[in-house]
């Protein structure tokens, strides 16, 4: 999903590590405000409508309230400069908030399915469901999917996988509002269990979206590499520099939602040592202005030219 989603653009140079906090900044406030409305008013009519699925949904928004700000709390401090402790930056809060995301989603599913499998066992302790609970399951439905739409546009434009975790947060909860409506749409035909089934359901859910996202959170934090596709295009841009005959053993490193770089470049072998290493500055400008990269670590290795006779050169 994120190498679709983050894959080379000239758009990224655009947005500078200032814009991308104020945009999780803004949409996060109000990812905010949508979670706090239907946190109260699910868990309590789910209360007082005796459902269920609606308190396990309502449950679930909270965690996103909880989860908004475990966002803007590392969006805070994904945005300061490197510093003595911190040379490459800031910028692995946002990974470590996505892991925080991903463990909460985990958390969370697996409450969802101990209680719903605690009804399960008194099946005739199941209520029937008042149909406010199913207005307000529709309602919730419709607000999450609208804010999963706008957090997502907003992910994608700075290219934050911090967003975008929230953002899936937001369609999880959006699915799980349509299964909760559709037990609840049972429960009223005359099937009570389905209730407590749609919140089983639910936990699942939620549970297997809080795995993928503690999973990649931590591959990230242990140094995973970028995709292919994306090490194929910053090796390009090397290639295309000019003075730079070769490039090898490239190798990147996530540093939140940008990239450590570090490659052989090849140079001709006759020029000086302060030639190639103006070469080695250029390429490092132009992959950091055309690619996510934080940081390109260049070693200078000699090229020799087939059609030269080095030895005569040298002399």
């Amino acid at each position: 999903m994120k190498s679709s989603l983050f894959a080379d653009d000239p758009e990224d140079a655009e947005h500078s590590p200032a814009e991308r906090a104020a945009a999780a900044s803004r949409s996060t406030w109000v990812s905010v405000g949508v979670n706090l409305a239907l946190t109260i008013t699910q868990v309590l009519v789910g209360v007082l409508a005796k459902s269920q699925g609606l308190v396990a949904d309502g449950v679930h928004s909270l965690s996103d309230l909880v989860a908004d700000f475990v966002v803007l709390l590392a969006g805070h401090h994904s945005k300061k400069d490197a510093d003595a402790d911190h040379p490459y930056g800031h910028q692995r809060f946002e990974t470590a908030a996505s892991l925080v995301l991903g463990m909460l989603l985990l958390a969370v599913g697996i409450g969802m399915l101990w209680s719903a499998a605690r009804k399960l066992e008194a099946p005739e302790t199941i209520a029937t469901v008042h149909i406010v609970a199913l207005w307000v399951a529709g309602g919730a439905l419709i607000a999450k999917e609208l804010l999963f739409r706008y957090m997502l546009s907003v992910a994608k434009r700075v290219k934050s996988s911090m967003l975008v975790a929230n953002a899936w947060h937001a369609r999880s909860d959006a699915a799980s509002s349509l299964v909760v409506g559709i037990g609840i749409i049972g429960n009223l035909a005359g099937y009570p269990i389905l209730d407590p089934i749609a919140a089983l359901i639910v936990g699942f859910m939620v549970t297997r979206m809080g795995w993928g996202f503690s999973w990649d959170a931590l591959h990230d934090l242990m140094d995973r590499a970028v995709d292919e596709q994306e090490v194929q295009a910053i090796r390009a841009t090397l290639l295309e520099t000019p003075g730079v005959s070769g490039v090898h053993d490239v190798r990147t490193r996530k540093m939140g939602d940008m990239i450590v770089v570090d490659a052989h470049i090849e140079v001709d072998a006759t020029i000086s040592v302060e030639a190639g290493h103006d070469i080695a500055v250029v390429a490092r400008q132009r992959v950091m202005q055309r690619h996510r990269v934080l940081n390109l670590m260049t070693h200078v290795d000699p090229w020799s030219r087939p059609d030269l006779d080095h030895a005569a050169a040298a002399r």
